[in-house]
Order: structure tokens, then sequence, then C-alpha cells
């Protein structure tokens, strides 16, 4: 099954990545460790609480006015 991730640099260091289609999260000092411990956490929630995925996740950005 493939899902997604989303990883952003932790203020302490290292990177907290998210699993949209569960919600699940972990965190890594580095790219590679985020994703493993991500797909462990995934894949324990999983067993619990499978998931049926409905197509591909689409990731995207956009822009907000910032106020100074």
């Amino acid at each position: 099954m493939e899902l997604s991730a989303v990883l952003t640099p932790a203020t302490e260091g290292g990177f907290v990545a998210l699993n949209p289609e569960t919600g699940t999260t972990s965190q890594g000092e580095t790219v590679e460790e985020a994703l493993a411990n991500l797909r462990e956490a995934t894949e324990l929630y999983l067993e619990e609480f499978p998931l049926t995925v409905m197509g591909r996740s689409l990731l995207t950005t956009f822009h907000v006015t910032a106020h100074a």
C-alpha cells in the first residue's frame, strides 16, 4: 500500500513526519529515520484500524498574506 508522508523540520532538530491518510506521526534525526519511524507507527495503526484508500492523495501549496 502506498501512502503519503509530509516531513517538516522540528524546532529541536531532526524531522517530524506525518501520514495524512491515517493521522499517524513520528519523528527522527534524519529524513530516513523519520520515515522509518513513521512506517512503523503507521503499520501498527493499520493493524488495529484497517484503511481503504480511495485514490492517491494530492499535495499542493498555497500562499497567505503575512502580517508584520
